[in-house]
């Protein structure tokens, strides 16, 4: 039994939606899968239109990158394909990420798979 002085769920409130990813530009900032070289990190660009997202990346350990997937409010679903620096091979993988608004600008905190291990990275929005 809730308590009548008890604060709303979460779920009653839910969270508002950060802004469109369309044209925006993400830089990488550390992420579990590999060290990140902060003179020349992963970049990102990203499209966005009713729902779907897509984009390419490229830099540090990856060679060209390509995603796509959708977007429910600031949750996306997304699945990638890349081709490594190091061996030429081709990496593919999923991720759940979400969007953040903060104070800088716009930040992404993704959830990835790799194989079988499961990875955490955070993107910034690039000036």
């Amino acid at each position: 039994m809730n308590h009548p002085n008890a604060a709303p769920s979460p779920a009653a409130h839910p969270a508002p939606v950060a802004p469109s990813l369309d044209g925006r530009r993400f830089v990488m900032e550390s992420s579990t899968n590999s060290e990140v070289n902060p003179a020349s990190p992963s970049r990102f660009r990203y499209h966005e239109r009713d729902g779907v997202i897509w984009g390419d990346y490229d830099g540090d350990t990856v060679t060209f990158g390509q995603f796509v997937g959708t977007r429910v409010g600031d949750a996306l679903s997304v699945s990638f394909a890349h081709v490594m620096v190091r061996d030429g091979a081709v990496v593919t993988g999923t991720s759940g990420s979400v969007v953040e608004s903060t104070e800088s600008g716009v930040r992404l905190v993704e959830n990835f798979r790799i194989g079988d291990v499961d990875h955490v990275s955070i993107c910034v929005e690039a000036d």
